[in-house]
């Protein structure tokens, strides 16, 4: 025993030295790690950066290997030459995935805070969302193609893709069309602005809601019952929808009723009229012209005339959508209740049945 120490008194003072190193740059990553992530968490609100989290790992391995082939380097020099060029390349792959992803990050983060004062100063952030998510993915696409030049059989490609105009011929070769499609469609959206982030928008009756994000794949919608509806953008964008935001923000909301044929119309209509202009959230969109030849603030028709009801209609007018949604549901209920009160008949749909053949009754009484 005294003598493998003799003789290997310097390799083993080396592999202390490095397992000391190991256990250090270990230590010291996991020290900078926590600190970075309780900053994080105080700017993040409580999510977890996980960008942080995998460099901490990505870096600890890091160590680890360089540790192992030091060792390995100092008792065996035979196993070090073969497993150099691997060696090599795992640390070149580290490197660059961690640069890559503090470069994304940083990116991801500048974007983040210049959304955020947009916000703050009322501005519209749709494009610097979308471009963040460009952005990111530029990122990452570039850090993998300098990733593939470590690989002889994937150089030429990596190189050529660098090049320039060969990352979109790339992207392009390796993609879907359906891809290829959401993201075109995703550009039009921002370029367009048929709508932006805050809008909202209504493409059938139930996909009604706020654009809370628009990515390089789809929008997101957030409806009425705070659910997520994904959309893609290929679909979004040859879909006919409504923008309740765009341009002028106020709506006329059609308050309609069916009453029976028996019901008094003039009676139905000054119901509906008294109740929609007593609503608080109604708002005069009479022109000067309508005040001074003296227009109903709320206007009401009989529309029209159906199998066993006849349709009365009011306009009403209302700030915005939120505004139009709440008037609609008090006006109803208001209504309902004054024409019961009134003796005006919500009438539902009714047949008459005629029995040509009298047997029918004589059978039906026989058998019974």
């Amino acid at each position: 025993m005294i003598d493998f120490f003799e003789t290997y008194k310097t390799e083993l003072l080396y592999s202390v030295l490095i397992l000391v190193g190991v256990v250090a740059l270990t230590f010291i990553t996991n020290i900078i790690h926590k600190a970075m992530v309780q900053r994080g968490l105080k700017r993040t609100e409580g999510t977890e950066p996980t960008a942080i989290n995998l460099i901490k790992r990505i870096l600890n391995s890091l160590w680890l290997v360089m540790g192992i082939m030091g060792l390995i380097f100092l008792f065996f020099t035979d196993a070090y030459e073969k497993l150099k060029h691997e060696f090599q390349v795992f640390v070149y792959l580290g490197i660059v995935a961690v640069i890559t992803i503090v470069i994304a990050s940083s990116v991801n983060i500048w974007f983040r805070k210049s959304i955020k004062r947009k916000i703050l100063a009322n501005e519209d952030p749709t494009a610097f969302k979308f471009l963040r998510y460009i952005a990111v993915f530029a990122v990452y696409t570039v850090g993998v193609l300098i990733a593939l030049l470590a690989f002889p059989s994937l150089k030429g490609v990596a190189q050529t893709a660098l090049g320039g105009a060969g990352v979109i011929a790339l992207i392009a070769g390796v993609a879907s069309q359906e891809a290829l499609a959401n993201l075109v469609g995703g550009v039009f959206i921002i370029s367009f602005k048929p709508f932006k982030i805050g809008d909202i928008i209504k493409l059938s009756d139930d996909m009604v809601g706020t654009v809370v994000d628009i990515t390089l794949r789809h929008t997101i919608i957030r409806n009425f019952e705070n659910k997520m509806i994904v959309v893609p953008n290929a679909i979004i964008n040859k879909e006919k929808l409504i923008n309740y935001n765009l341009g002028d923000v106020k709506i006329c909301e059609r308050i309609e009723f069916q009453i029976s044929y028996e019901s008094n119309i003039l009676l139905a209509k000054q119901i509906m009229k008294q109740v929609c202009e007593a609503h608080p959230l109604i708002i005069d969109n009479r022109s000067a012209v309508d005040i001074l030849n003296g227009s109903d603030v709320v206007r009401t028709a009989l529309v029209s005339i159906n199998d066993s009801t006849i349709t009365v209609r009011a306009w009403c007018w209302a700030r915005n959508y939120d505004d139009a949604f709440n008037m609609r549901c008090d006006i109803l209920e208001s209504v309902k209740k004054r024409f019961e009160a009134e003796g005006i008949d919500l009438a539902y749909p009714h047949r008459t049945l005629v029995f040509k053949d009298e047997n029918i009754f004589k059978n039906s009484a026989e058998n019974n």
